[in-house]
């Protein structure tokens, strides 16, 4: 493959790109039982001359480097997330829409699944830290993902804390999850922008300090913490219903 192509794997995620952004797809490969399931696909491919195949369950599994393909394989251009300014914070608080973001997440399978949630509860989108380490979407991401990542805006910034200090500027109530630690504050009728840190570290200094507050899921504390995409998922509902208050707390 070319460095700007992944592959997508799963009809859903396969679904969801063909209708955002068909012309994308450049290749595309499926077993018998889904052929049954992709004619609009591939009248489409053929219409415009791009590949497409029924292989053997193992070369699909070669073409998706993954025994978890869901069938189908669609190798597609991925242009990289666009970089987020003062100017899009702004308008995104005018606009009142919410945002999750990503402080140093490394694991793809964690986007991916944070992304699944943020669709389904209805975030607008993800912004992801620019330096080297910090997870992108690619082929891992897509598969967890189940079709979100194209339903979803996905931004990058160099530098976290300072793009959170602009949403603050920008009227947003700026949630930072930590593991321990919280306020009871909870401003009404203003958007949110949740930030989430590295699965073994947590928020980095600086960017927890940028937070206008920090939240804790209540746990029995048999075990230090949750995974950050289980985390993701309740921050995000309750924040979503106005309630981050009823079940986060202050230790």
């Amino acid at each position: 493959m070319k460095d700007n192509e992944i592959t997508i794997c799963g009809l859903a995620a396969v679904r969801a790109r063909f209708q955002r952004d068909s012309a994308s797809i450049v290749r595309l490969f499926f077993d018998q039982p889904t052929s049954k399931k992709v004619g609009l696909m591939c009248k489409a491919l053929a219409a415009s001359r791009r590949v497409y195949r029924c292989v053997e369950p193992a070369e699909l599994e070669k073409i998706a480097d993954s025994i978890h393909h869901g069938g189908i394989v669609a190798v597609v251009k991925q242009e990289a997330p666009r970089t987020a300014t003062q100017a899009d914070a702004t308008a995104w608080g005018r606009r009142r829409e919410n945002v999750v973001v990503l402080d140093r997440i490394g694991n793809a399978h964690n986007l991916g699944a944070i992304a699944r949630t943020a669709a389904y509860l209805g975030v607008p989108r993800i912004v992801v830290a620019g330096e080297p380490g910090a997870a992108r979407p690619g082929g891992a991401a897509y598969r967890v993902a189940e079709g979100a990542l194209d339903v979803i805006e996905v931004w990058t910034v160099p530098d976290i804390a300072s793009f959170l200090r602009s949403l603050s500027s920008a009227g947003f109530d700026v949630v930072g999850a930590a593991t321990r630690g919280g306020s009871a504050s909870d401003p009404a009728g203003v958007p949110w922008a949740l930030v989430l840190g590295n699965e073994e570290h947590g928020l980095a200094p600086d960017v927890a300090a940028a937070c206008t507050r920090l939240v804790t899921i209540a746990g029995a504390r048999r075990v230090e913490s949750l995974n950050v995409s289980a985390a993701a998922a309740i921050l995000i509902h309750e924040l979503g219903r106005g309630a981050a208050t009823g079940r986060l707390r202050q230790p």
